[in-house]
């Protein structure tokens, strides 16, 4: 039972592939052909549509981004300028409690 299962499945799969095929190979009409069109035609407009789509996500998140690098870096400066800062008070610090000593 199991082996005739298998082997039915594996018909079914192959049936399935083949049927495609077999579809765009048996249109004999130019109504077959033109509802075939059609399809193909519906198929291309919403890949189209899908891409640009996801061209314009592609767009924004790449501005995002550009966006959190500019605040990053920015960041980093004002980091940089508040250890400088830090360093230079430090000294002076230093200093004075040198001269006290």
């Amino acid at each position: 039972n199991a082996q005739i299962a298998d082997l039915q499945q594996k018909l079914l799969d192959a049936d399935s592939g083949d049927r495609v095929k077999q579809r765009w190979d048996s249109i004999a009409t130019i109504l077959e052909a033109k509802c075939g069109l059609k399809y193909l035609l519906g198929e291309l407009v919403s890949s189209k549509v899908e891409k640009s789509k996801l061209e314009s996500s592609l767009q924004q998140s790449e501005a995002d981004c550009s966006d959190i690098q500019k605040m990053l870096t920015e960041e980093r400066n004002h980091i940089t300028e508040m250890e400088t800062e830090f360093q230079t008070q430090l000294l002076v610090h230093e200093q004075h409690h040198q001269e006290k000593v």
